[in-house]
């Protein structure tokens, strides 16, 4: 990668040694939607990723990265 800035380095990675860790976990939606989500609450969260393999799913609003959810928890 190279970097084009008339900042100095210093400022630049100035805070690259900080990496938060978000906790992340997959929720099966049913139909073969399963999506990323980023807890928010006991069983809500919001979308990550998507993952399906129905073009069709990533065309939905409620699918949409960001968007809040509700979930089942799984308890198999």
């Amino acid at each position: 990668m190279i970097l084009y800035t008339p900042m100095p380095l210093e400022l630049v990675y100035a805070d690259f040694h900080k990496v938060e860790k978000q906790e992340i976990q997959e929720v099966d939606m049913g139909g073969g939607v399963k999506m990323l989500v980023e807890p928010t609450g006991k069983y809500q969260g919001r979308i990550i990723r998507l993952i399906s393999p129905n073009p069709q799913d990533y065309l939905n609003p409620r699918y949409a990265p960001g968007q809040t959810i509700s979930f089942q928890p799984d308890f198999s």
